[in-house]
């Protein structure tokens, strides 16, 4: 281990934060509150690719700039600045979503999406600081122990969330929208707070620039991110990963954010949905740190494998369940290996990468995993307003209108089976440097 326990724990707490974030509005509320009060009254197809839409904008926003981003941040040493950023956008954006009004789902949809670009832009400079913590030998465990630690608390305040959801009386709220706005609230003041601690505790190897930020560093910051470019052209291991992970991590989070809005349009009840969350996040707790000694004992390579093989299973149930109790189950499945391909992903990369230069290349590896949430969204909205149109009869009764919207959801989410397939592949052929 390269730090102390101290700044282990303030990088830890970072996943703790934000994963309130990634549970109670992206997995959670927003979904469902999206449908029902912002989107109230369209046709459920249309609003799926409305929300895919939505994502794949916030995703592309960040692509765009996060290796340039990187590149900057390790010039000047600038990982926690650039934190700091990102996560107040985030935090600041969650808490406007408690005050957009019923019915505005283009307003929601642009608050949401630059709370996703906060999100997910911090991740960048959160996943940068894994080499200032810890060594090659307990890389695994310690990335392991941040998205553990990240189910536990972002699903202790989704719990508590849920509860107000549920009973709002009991809180003192007159209703269930108003309860939904209180949660939106209290994620932001959780991710708020507890990022004080990754702040603070977390150190940071010094950089090479001592002037301030302005024209001339971004500029140096693309020419540093071509030559990374270069440089990766070079190294196979490193570009035949990345593009694995373009495509499997879409799988992955095209899941995350759209598994909620498909449970919806086979018309299963919000609260059964949230409650399948809840046991997601609470069986991806020890699982994400049993990936992790698993990622030490056979590597990371075949850790990750074993996680595709049960998303692959999982997708194919998912297309023709039809019950609830079958959507339980799949969310524990998925908790079982939701963090630990994250968690193994994060791992296998750090070590095929220089440790001086990390912003910038996990600037490269969360480019793509932000293109990829560009692609994933898009298909599965796509593919089901797709299958719709070419299922409509010419003159059809309300029984078709709610069969074909079925089928088309179940067409939408099988279509993700390719981007798990086509990265496994890949991900075949990327040389495992942890058994050389």
């Amino acid at each position: 281990m390269r730090s102390g326990k101290k700044a282990v724990w303030g990088w830890v707490l970072y996943d703790w934060a934000n994963s309130a974030f990634a549970t109670t509005v992206m997995a959670g509320f927003f979904p469902v509150f999206f449908k029902q009060y912002w989107s109230a009254g369209v046709d459920v197809n249309l609003s799926t690719a409305r929300l895919g839409i939505g994502s794949a904008f916030a995703g592309l926003g960040v692509a765009l700039v996060a290796p340039v981003l990187g590149a900057i941040a390790d010039r000047g040493a600038a990982r926690k600045r650039f934190l700091a950023l990102f996560a107040y956008l985030g935090v600041s954006m969650t808490a406007s979503l408690a005050f957009v009004g019923h019915g505005s789902w283009l307003t929601a949809v642009i608050v949401y999406s630059l709370g996703l670009i906060g999100f997910s832009g911090a991740n960048i400079f959160y996943d940068a600081l894994l080499p200032e913590v810890s060594g090659e030998k307990n890389v695994d465990v310690i990335s392991g122990l941040g998205y553990s630690m990240g189910y536990l608390g972002g699903g202790l305040l989704f719990l508590l969330n849920v509860l107000m959801v549920m009973m709002p009386e009991r809180f003192g709220l007159p209703d269930e929208s108003r309860a939904v706005q209180v949660g939106f609230g209290s994620v932001a003041l959780w991710w708020g707070f507890f990022t004080l601690f990754t702040l603070l505790w977390v150190p940071e190897t010094p950089g090479v620039m001592t002037k301030p930020f302005g024209g001339s560093v971004w500029v140096s910051g693309f020419v540093q991110f071509r030559r990374t470019l270069g440089r990766i052209r070079k190294m196979k291991p490193v570009w035949l990963f990345l593009c694995a992970y373009w495509l499997y991590i879409d799988g992955v989070d095209t899941i995350i954010r759209m598994a909620v809005d498909y449970g919806m349009n086979l018309g299963f009840a919000s609260s059964d949905l949230l409650s399948a969350l809840l046991i997601t996040q609470f069986v991806g707790f020890p699982a994400a740190l049993g990936f992790g000694w698993l990622g030490q004992r056979i590597g990371p390579k075949k850790g990750v494998f074993i996680a595709l093989a049960v998303y692959v299973f999982v997708t194919f149930w998912g297309v023709t369940m039809t019950r609830k109790e079958e959507f339980y189950f799949m969310a524990a499945l998925i908790g079982l290996v939701q963090g630990g391909i994250q968690a193994l992903s994060r791992s296998l990369y750090t070590r095929l990468i220089p440790v001086s230069q990390s912003a910038e290349y996990f600037g490269l590896y969360n480019m793509l995993g932000k293109f990829a949430a560009i692609f994933g969204p898009l298909l599965v909205g796509g593919a089901g307003v797709l299958m719709r149109r070419v299922l409509m009869p010419a003159d059809p009764t309300p029984a078709d209108m709610a069969d074909i919207g079925i089928l088309a959801a179940r067409w939408s989410m099988a279509s993700v089976l390719l981007l798990f397939i086509a990265g496994g592949v890949l991900l075949y052929f990327v040389e495992d440097t942890q058994n050389k």
